[in-house]
């Protein structure tokens, strides 16, 4: 039986974290044959301030406290 975690920061939509769910468990019904009956998924939500990237709040990345700015992940072509 799949249990996901996802921790993300802030609050998404209700809507949001339902498409979430659903994309992560068709994902594990397609490629790990896992019925959907027996995902679990579990969304921890937490305050923007509660998390940094490379030494950075999240609500400081720019310098700017109490704006929020979230930094684009890029791919690296390999």
């Amino acid at each position: 039986m799949p249990y996901v975690n996802i921790r993300i920061a802030g609050t998404p939509t209700r809507e949001q974290t339902a498409r979430i769910a659903a994309e992560i468990t068709d994902i594990l019904e397609r490629i790990a044959l896992k019925p959907k009956s027996y995902t679990y998924i579990a969304f921890d939500e937490l305050p923007e301030e509660n998390w940094a990237i490379a030494g950075q709040l999240l609500g400081r990345v720019n310098g700017e406290s109490g704006k929020t700015s979230r930094p684009h992940c890029s791919k690296s072509s390999a």
